[in-house]
């Protein structure tokens, strides 16, 4: 919850990945709140105030989660916002001729996207959840100490690329830099 807030307001890419792990550590607990508290929230050094705050948080997600019928697999709809306010910005971005750092990166990352979409079967996603998918996959291998091969890697590097500069232009969109109001 903090981690999430801190990342929301600095990194929009990371927060989303980073709270795509947090449905994946609630379904490794069984959305089991108890064993999220000793497995998860007891291991920070909290006060009983803060541990409160993170017991709801968790409890929300939760709830969310229990609601919404993502349990055993899939994204919360505040998740998939993100995704949508991003895909959003990303259509705004390659039609104007202002952002051309934005397109070439978008382009030089457009090949591995269309082979991981090919890849994915009847219902591929979108470009965007494609290049999270990618980068949150290779976080999975890592985590499990898998190889990765050089193949993988230089994908991952220019979808990192991409994304870097995606979030960078979120973070000035949302500052009202990206768009100036006198250029409207």
């Amino acid at each position: 919850m903090i981690i999430a807030s801190q990342k929301h307001k600095e990194n929009i890419a990371e927060y989303l990945l980073y709270m795509w792990q947090i449905e994946d550590i609630i379904r490794a607990n069984g959305l089991d709140i108890d064993r999220i508290k000793e497995n998860v929230i007891d291991r920070f050094n909290l006060s009983p105030a803060q541990t409160k705050e993170m017991v709801e948080w968790y409890e929300s997600l939760i709830d969310m989660m229990r609601r919404e019928g993502v349990e055993k697999s899939g994204h919360l709809q505040l998740n998939k916002n993100v995704i949508i306010q991003l895909t959003d910005l990303h259509l705004a971005l390659l039609k104007d001729p202002r952002f051309p750092e934005y397109t070439a990166e978008f382009y030089k990352t457009l090949p591995y996207i269309v082979e991981l979409r090919s890849k994915a079967g009847e219902n591929p996603a979108g470009e965007l959840e494609t290049c999270f998918n990618a980068l949150y996959g290779m976080l999975m291998l890592r985590l499990q100490g898998k190889e990765i091969t050089p193949e993988t890697k230089a994908a991952i590097t220019q979808i990192s690329k991409f994304i870097a500069v995606l979030a960078r232009d979120y973070n000035l969109d949302r500052e009202d830099k990206l768009f100036p109001k006198d250029e409207e």
